[in-house]
């Protein structure tokens, strides 16, 4: 009888327990563009639908891509590069949400000039043509943001000399130095080379691509998205809350750019996470959509040109890369 009494209360105990959070571990880089993670670790969204995260940081998008497809990581926000696309392609990556983008007011990636440069007249991303422009790696979504300048104001991508730097500190240094004439950064790690006048601002690819609106996303492999849906959906509930307090921060029913009441609390959560200070993250605001929709339009255009440049192969449909059971869809891109 004592033995049952026991038993009994083992179990009572054990039903009375709480269940252990699931770890979760998520590629991403340090940048303001990426707020749904951090934002939702720090306010408790993540520890709600039971899951611990751990954010394993990379400096640039496609080992994120590569580590998840790998299975190593769970989840990636990055920049869509074409590795990604081919990954995708190929059937080891899903998108289910979008992080942050183009939109016009907006300022998330940036065209950078180095001092010397700007002196001798290459004041904006039309004046690239024949010179050398910074990027991290080739076939990233700073890439693609050079190619959208380059449609717009009418030069052929092969009149830029690109070099690859393998990391945004590379890129930094390489235009405080003018060893080379350009570059397109993230704006949050840009503000500190503006504000020691290691680089000038050329302009904002907002301006250049508003309508690249789903510019970096959150991914997780086919297997995951296949056989952990309620690990995903779980996930992506408090992905999206974070996004929504990101959105409802800075963003306007009607898009405009705004300092919402909510704006210093959000600001000290991606202060803490990117490292650089509140006031300096508030001249680079990205536009974040508040339910991490993604616009099928924006991703077939990127596919496009990354074929067009011969980066991707094969017959690749947005359709087929974004995961209808988990993503929300931007009828219009912005």
């Amino acid at each position: 009888m004592r033995l049952k009494l026991l038993l009994l209360f083992a179990a009572l105990v054990a039903a009375a327990a709480p269940a252990r959070a699931e770890t979760v571990k998520v590629g991403i880089s340090k940048l303001l563009g990426y707020p749904g993670v951090p934002i939702a670790a720090a306010r408790g969204y993540f520890k709600a639908e039971g899951i611990d995260v751990e954010m394993v940081y990379f400096d640039s998008a496609q080992p994120i891509a590569v580590g998840v497809a790998s299975g190593g990581i769970d989840f990636g926000v990055s920049g869509l590069s074409a590795s990604f696309y081919t990954l995708a392609s190929h059937g080891e990556l899903r998108l289910i949400a979008s992080s942050g983008g183009e939109h016009a007011g907006f300022h998330n990636l940036a065209y950078l000039v180095s001092p010397k440069a700007y002196e001798a007249g290459v004041t904006s991303p039309k004046d690239f043509a024949g010179h050398t422009v910074a990027l991290t790696q080739f076939g990233t979504s700073l890439e693609y943001a050079i190619g959208r300048a380059a449609q717009k104001f009418g030069y052929p991508m092969s009149a830029v000399t690109l070099r690859p730097l393998q990391s945004n500190t590379n890129v930094m240094a390489a235009l405080a130095s003018s060893t080379v004439d350009a570059a397109v950064m993230p704006g949050s790690p840009s503000v500190a080379a503006l504000a020691k006048g290691d680089a000038k601002l050329a302009g904002w690819v907002s301006d250049v691509a508003p309508d690249f609106s789903t510019g970096s996303a959150l991914f997780t492999s086919t297997a995951a998205a296949d056989g952990k849906s309620d690990l995903v959906k779980r996930f992506l509930i408090a992905y999206r809350h974070g996004m929504h307090d990101f959105n409802a921060a800075f963003v306007s029913p009607d898009g405009k750019q705004v300092n919402g009441p909510g704006a210093p609390a959000v600001l000290k959560i991606m202060a803490d996470f990117t490292g650089v200070a509140p006031e300096e993250l508030m001249k680079v605001v990205p536009y974040v959509d508040g339910e991490g929709r993604i616009a099928t339009a924006d991703i077939a255009r990127q596919i496009a040109w990354y074929k067009a440049q011969n980066l991707l192969k094969g017959d690749v449909k947005a359709e087929d890369l974004i995961d209808s059971r988990y993503a929300l869809p931007l009828v219009a891109s912005r």
